[in-house]
C-alpha cells in the first residue's frame, strides 16, 4: 500500500572504496565507548539494583554518591557510543549491502565493548550483606541466585553475542567480497548489448529518490535470444517501460548473470507512469 524508502545507493564498487578500513577506524573508538558503557552501567546501575533485589533495600540511600556519578558517566558514554555506532552504520559504504555490513560491525563493537567493560567491573561489584537468604531469614529463590551471579552473566552473555556477531560479520564480509568480485568481473569481461523490456513491475521501494523496478528483458546472446528477470534502480525520468530499450551486461558463460542499466538513447523511457504503481494482481 505504501512505498518503502531505503537510505542507500546501488552497490557500486567505486562508491564503497575501502569500507573495511573505515569500519576498523570507527570500530576501535566505538568498542572503547561501549566498554565505558558496560563498566559504568554495571557499577552505576546494575550493582545497586542487584543489592536491592537480594537483601539491601537502601542501596541508593544517602551513601549513594559514587553510584549517582557513575549513572551520569553512563549517560554520557552511551550517548557517545550510540553516535559512533550510527557512524559505523554508514562506514560499510553508501549501499544497501554495505549498510548491512555496517550494522553487523556496529553490533559487534557494542557487544564486545559491553563484554570487556562489564568484565573489568567484576571485582568491583558490591557483595550482598548475606548470601543465600534475605534479611532476616527468607531463603533466596532461583531468580535471586541468577541475580547473584549477574556480575559474571552480563559479560558472559555479551561475550557470546560478540562471538556470534564475529561469525555473522565474517560471513557477510565473505559474501560481500564475492559479490563485488562478480560485479567487477562482469563489468570488466561482460558483453554489453541492447535489450528490450517485455514487462515492468515497480517493487514499491525507493532508494534515495530513485525507484527500484523488476524488469523482464530480452536480449541477444551467443546461443540466441535470452529472456531474464532482473532488478534495476534508475531515476524517474529514465524509468523503464514495456517496449523500451535498456543496456544489458551479461556473462557469456552464464547469460542469466546480467546487469541491467538504463539506455540514455531510449526516448520511450520515463513515459510509463503506471509502472510506479504496485501490481494489482
Amino acid at each position: 500500500m505504501f512505498a518503502s524508502f531505503e537510505f542507500g545507493l546501488p552497490g557500486d564498487p567505486r562508491r564503497t572504496r575501502r569500507p573495511g578500513l573505515r569500519l576498523w577506524l570507527l570500530g576501535v573508538p566505538t568498542t572503547l565507548a561501549w566498554a565505558a558503557v558496560g563498566w559504568s552501567g554495571a557499577l552505576g546501575l546494575l550493582d545497586g539494583l542487584r543489592l536491592m533485589s537480594l537483601n539491601r533495600v537502601d542501596a541508593w540511600g544517602p551513601d549513594a554518591g559514587p553510584a549517582v556519578s557513575l549513572v551520569l558517566f553512563f549517560s554520557v558514554s552511551i550517548t557517545v557510543a550510540s553516535s559512533l555506532g550510527f557512524a559505523m552504520l554508514w562506514g560499510g559504504g553508501m549501499s544497501l549491502r554495505g549498510m548491512g555490513v555496517g550494522f553487523r560491525a556496529s553490533s559487534l563493537a557494542a557487544s564486545l565493548g559491553v563484554a570487556l567493560g562489564s568484565g573489568v567491573a567484576i571485582p568491583s561489584w558490591t557483595p550482598p550483606e548475606s548470601v543465600g537468604h534475605r534479611l532476616p531469614s527468607d531463603p533466596w529463590t532461583e531468580a535471586d541466585w541468577i541475580v547473584y551471579y549477574e556480575p559474571y552473566l552480563v559479560p558472559a552473555v555479551a561475550g557470546v553475542t560478540a562471538l556470534v556477531m564475529i561469525m555473522v560479520l565474517g560471513r557477510a564480509f565473505v559474501a560481500k567480497a564475492e559479490a563485488d568480485d562478480r560485479a567487477q568481473a562482469l563489468a570488466r569481461t561482460g558483453r554489453r548489448v541492447i535489450g528490450h523490456v517485455l514487462g515492468v513491475e515497480f517493487t514499491n521501494v525507493w532508494v534515495l529518490g530513485s525507484p527500484r523496478f523488476r524488469v523482464q528483458v530480452r536480449f541477444p546472446a551467443d546461443g540466441g535470444e535470452r529472456t531474464v528477470v532482473a532488478t534495476m534502480i534508475t531515476s524517474p525520468t529514465q524509468a523503464p517501460a514495456r517496449g523500451s530499450t535498456v543496456r544489458v551486461t551479461y556473462d557469456p558463460r552464464n547469460p542469466d548473470s546480467v546487469q541491467v542499466d538504463p539506455d540514455p538513447a531510449d526516448r520511450a523511457a520515463g513515459g510509463d507512469f503506471g509502472a510506479f504503481l504496485p501490481p494489482l494482481f
